[in-house]
């Protein structure tokens, strides 16, 4: 049997049926199963991890299903929030004992990554990332077609998890052993840097994916503008010997004196 409604005298649907599309609900929605681990779908969750490193197309396919069902581009399962936050917190750790870091040192640093770059980064990000498309990039504005924000949110998710395996879990094993990348040699920050430049493709081309996967935007091809500012950076770090791994194990260590 389909699911019935209770329209008003107009057609419109009634305020219970308005309620549970509003942007406020959905979150509610969204933070309520936080608490419950055996509603989240962890398998799923995994299933897109493999997917944005192999075949990000097919994770944004999934959001095309969602809003085709559910009436929302968002993702309304927080499983992949909550492995992303796990995936942070061991690769966190990981970079502590590298570096030599302490206990105390150690839970700084993490307090530090999941609560102002994860965290807080990742709020700002989304955020502008909603303004600038429903402000520029709508083919048509009006009220019936805009970008959510728990969709910004999703995209910047989306992008951040293979960056952050890629310079917060595979960069571990090179900091001080097989290559050295921290370190003034050549080959040790070549090999870094090249890993920054891959990390930092993968994120501007699924953010490019998340916006341009949305029918009802224009011109999202001005996304992948920053990858010739990025070429750009690439090239001056090599040939001027900038080494980013350095710094940024420099910065951690700054972070928790």
């Amino acid at each position: 049997m389909l699911p019935t409604t209770s329209p008003n005298s107009n057609g419109a649907l009634g305020s219970s049926d308005t309620a549970r599309h509003t942007a406020g609900f959905k979150r509610y929605k969204y933070l309520r199963r936080l608490l419950h681990f055996r509603q989240m779908d962890f398998d799923f969750a995994m299933w897109q991890m493999l997917y944005l490193f192999t075949s990000p197309q097919r994770v944004y396919r999934n959001f095309h299903y969602r809003k085709q069902t559910k009436d929302q581009w968002a993702r309304d399962d927080p499983a992949f929030l909550v492995l992303l936050g796990i995936w942070l917190c061991v690769s966190t750790v990981g970079f502590g004992l590298v570096l030599d870091m302490g206990v105390v040192e150690t839970l700084k640093l993490l307090l530090w990554v999941v609560v102002v770059d994860c965290i807080g980064v990742g709020l700002l990000i989304s955020t502008l990332m909603w303004v600038i498309s429903n402000k520029y990039l709508l083919k048509h504005p009006s009220r019936n077609f805009d970008v959510e924000w728990g969709y910004a949110f999703d995209v910047h998710l989306n992008a951040f998890y293979p960056l952050l395996v890629i310079l917060h879990f595979l960069q571990l094993f090179f900091i001080n052993h097989v290559v050295v990348i921290n370190s003034d040699w050549f080959v040790g920050y070549f090999v870094g840097n090249t890993m920054w430049l891959i990390a930092i493709s993968y994120y501007l081309y699924i953010t490019f994916l998340g916006y341009n996967a949305l029918p009802f935007l224009k011109n999202t091809v001005v996304l992948l503008y920053p990858f010739a500012l990025l070429a750009l950076v690439y090239v001056l770090s090599v040939s001027l010997g900038w080494n980013f791994t350095q710094g940024l194990c420099w910065f951690y260590k700054y972070r928790v004196q």
